[in-house]
């Protein structure tokens, strides 16, 4: 594999899905910026309830019409408008990004065979800086996050199913993996052809690290030694065989979470015990989708409602919040107004929902009602192979 989105179990690889829906579609592309030292990157500070405020966009490189970096656009907080603005260049396959607790750097995994995670700091000038990237000691990472000390930088490695730890300097930067977990136990499941770490998460309390691995039905939990910067394995919870649990979602409580299980098309509603860590999954719900890819749940900041990007008809799903989060009622789905939804992401007050359509290579934007439910916020952006938005503060 050259560079690409990484193969799925029993479903198409993300390169054969890629070619032939981007071929000869036309496909919109962001201004590039020059590659200097530190270049413009549009950061529009809030002021006041009709503020804009920044989009980052990932997308694959790589890929046949894909984007040229991290992409940029604002957007307004009182309509959901988006406009586009330039690209982050210098940075390979960013197809998953996080931003650091002080909002001062974001991090993008490099998807491709030699995995790999950058840094590139966001100054408040409006101006960015590529700091350097490092080696994940895997193949096809496709998430990471920002352990919520923020001196350390979780990755997970799909291709070769494995973890990986990177230490963060002062300025950002990353030093080199401290730590390297490969899933080799339980087998893979029916249909698959090994482990494939698809997400790794700090659960809300802080104590625990929790890896979903799509391949071994299995979500891994562990703790972290924040002195060494090393994993130490304390339980694990097995799905159903060949349900394929890709994106884990906690609810604000703490004491619950969804698994989206991409393969056998369910949410199931975890409990999760802060004391052990241990994570225990209910009974696989209907996404209310037909045959979806569910790809990733998100919650709203008060807790009342979860949706589902559902990429197979291209839908989104609204659940309703109840029991204190330890169960969901499917409200309905509404059209996603793009072509295969690979992932969302709310605001941060939670009044706008934004879907990255990998396919139709757009943004689009919803207005979350008070009864959760989704409007339509206007055009849809155009974003080379969207595949990643993250609304910054």
């Amino acid at each position: 594999m050259n560079a690409a989105p990484h193969p799925s179990p029993a479903l198409p690889s993300r390169r054969s899905l890629l070619g032939g829906l981007l071929a000869g579609a036309a496909l919109a592309a962001a201004p590039a910026l020059a590659a200097p030292a530190r270049a413009t990157a549009r950061r529009t500070p809030s002021a006041g309830p009709t503020a804009t405020r920044t989009l980052l966009i990932g997308t694959y490189t790589s890929a046949e019409g894909g984007g040229t970096g991290i992409g940029t656009a604002s957007y307004d907080t009182a309509t959901g408008a988006i406009t586009p603005g330039p690209v982050i260049t210098g940075v390979e396959n960013p197809s998953y990004l996080a931003l650091h607790p002080s909002g001062g750097t974001v991090y993008a995994v490099a998807e491709q065979d030699a995995g790999a995670v950058t840094a590139v700091a966001l100054a408040p000038d409006g101006t960015y800086e590529v700091l350097g990237t490092r080696p994940t000691g895997g193949s096809g990472p496709t998430h990471l996050s920002v352990h919520p000390s923020g001196r350390w930088l979780l990755s997970a490695n799909y291709t070769s199913g494995s973890v990986a730890v990177h230490p963060i300097a002062e300025d950002g930067s990353l030093g080199e993996h401290t730590d390297l977990v490969t899933h080799s136990s339980p087998s893979p499941g029916p249909g698959q052809n090994g482990p494939h770490a698809h997400q790794i998460v700090t659960s809300p309390d802080g104590g625990h690290i929790l890896a979903v691995d799509l391949g071994t039905d299995t979500v891994y939990t562990y703790r972290l030694d924040e002195s060494a910067g090393t994993l130490t394995e304390v339980s694990r919870a097995v799905l159903a065989p060949g349900s394929g649990p890709r994106h884990l979602t906690f609810h604000p409580g703490g004491r619950s979470a969804y698994l989206a299980c991409e393969l056998d098309n369910t949410t199931v509603v975890c409990a999760y015990d802060a004391g052990s860590g241990t994570l225990t999954p209910g009974v696989g719900q209907s996404t209310g989708s037909g045959t979806g890819y569910p790809a990733q749940l998100v919650v709203t900041g008060d807790g009342s409602y979860a949706y589902l990007a559902n990429r197979g008809p291209n839908s989104l799903t609204r659940y309703a919040v109840e029991d204190g989060g330890a169960a969901l009622r499917l409200l309905d789905t509404v059209p996603a107004g793009g072509d295969w939804p690979r992932q969302l992401a709310l605001s941060p007050d939670s009044s706008l929902l934004f879907a990255a359509n990998q396919r139709s290579s757009t943004v689009t934007a919803f207005r979350v009602g008070s009864d959760g439910s989704l409007t339509s916020a206007g055009d849809p952006l155009p974003a080379p192979v969207a595949v990643c938005v993250l609304p910054l503060p």
